[in-house]
């Protein structure tokens, strides 16, 4: 096999300055995570001289350079000049802060809100310019969502709209499927799906118009917080279940599935920054991402999710996110029940013992 000398001290030369010249147009930030890449290079570098043929490690080294410096570079903004941008959840959480980052960019923010006397109203209007309009809008009724869309309307007709952030979201689910009431379903739905496909909707010719963005987030942090209201919804669904159910799933269940819940919430990180950012980019990006994962982590749990099969998702998950508990019904121990209606049709001894579910 003929061998290809490795390229001489000033062909060297020429592919650092031109490899300079690529940083400094890629506007890269300097600090670890470039320092990191940097060093990641060099050792592949120093492999791909001892394991590939010349040329080989050259495309590898090559390629391998411009999509970890292309993932670190700065993206090109656009200018945000005298945009309006449509944010609805503005009471707390993403929306609230999103809505205060826009407004000190100059943005012309319309801040949606379920209540106009809510705490994160009142700071909005308390730390905001005269450009943020709040509005007040509950997604589960038409009529609201209507008069908000007839404001935008008007309220941008010199400027044109830019962006929706479908941000206004809801999860009251303290329990399975088969605990919860059919009308919390619904309620959700309305909020988180056919409230941001009415506002989308209505929303698309003055999008279209000027060629805006849509950006809809998703994601279980925009639920309560507040540890009280998690444990009167749980002394809520104690209250009001069938006994039959009750007896079902068991009340340690139930404490179990709560006790969840407050651990999810005391991991949760109190910086939202990584989200507010992903949003601005997604609004301001000459070519933005389909889809972006904030967070460290996130995108590994996303690929975790998508990629690996069904028994190494289910064990990741169970390690790290949900602890294995069953209903009473299905434990070890018990007569193999799988529903409320066996325990209902369940009566006198077996004369065979059924095998126990697991």
């Amino acid at each position: 096999m003929e061998s290809w000398p490795w390229p001489s001290g000033g062909a060297w030369l020429l592919v650092a300055a031109r490899a300079l010249l690529q940083l400094l147009r890629a506007d890269l930030r300097l600090g670890r995570p470039l320092l990191a890449a940097l060093a990641l290079l060099a050792a592949l570098d120093w492999l791909c001289q001892r394991l590939l043929p010349p040329l080989a490690a050259l495309a590898v080294l090559a390629a391998t350079g411009w999509i970890v410096l292309s993932r670190l570079a700065r993206p090109q903004r656009l200018p945000v000049a005298t945009r309006a941008v449509l944010i609805t959840g503005c009471d707390s959480g993403f929306g609230n802060a999103t809505a205060k980052k826009l407004d000190a960019m100059g943005f012309t923010v319309l801040a949606t809100v379920l209540d106009l006397n809510s705490p994160g109203a009142l700071e909005l209007r308390a730390c905001c310019s005269s450009r943020l309009q709040l509005l007040q809008m509950d997604l589960t009724k038409p009529a609201d969502i209507s008069r908000v869309l007839e404001f935008t309307k008007v309220h941008t007709a010199s400027t044109g709209l830019w962006g929706l952030v479908n941000n206004a979201g809801q999860n009251i689910f303290v329990a399975d499927a088969e605990l919860c009431p059919v009308a919390t379903f619904r309620t959700c739905m309305e909020v988180n799906f056919f409230g941001a496909l009415e506002m989308t909707k209505g929303l698309l010719p003055l999008l279209r118009r000027s060629s805006g963005r849509i950006v809809t987030v998703s994601s279980p942090a925009e639920s309560v917080k507040d540890v009280h209201q998690w444990e009167e919804r749980k002394q809520q669904l104690l209250a009001t279940l069938p006994q039959e159910l009750l007896q079902a799933y068991g009340e340690d269940y139930i404490e179990h599935l709560n006790g969840q819940f407050l651990h999810s919430l005391s991991q949760a990180l109190p910086d939202l920054s990584p989200v507010v950012d992903a949003i601005t980019d997604a609004l301001l990006a000459a070519q933005p991402r389909r889809r972006y994962y904030p967070g460290h982590g996130l995108g590994l749990i996303y690929f975790i999710h998508y990629y690996l099969p069904e028994g190494l998702r289910q064990r990741f998950l169970q390690s790290f996110f949900i602890s294995p508990y069953v209903p009473r019904a299905l434990q070890a121990g018990q007569p193999g029940l799988t529903s409320a209606r066996d325990i209902a049709q369940d009566q006198g001894p077996r004369l065979d013992p059924s095998p126990t579910a697991q």
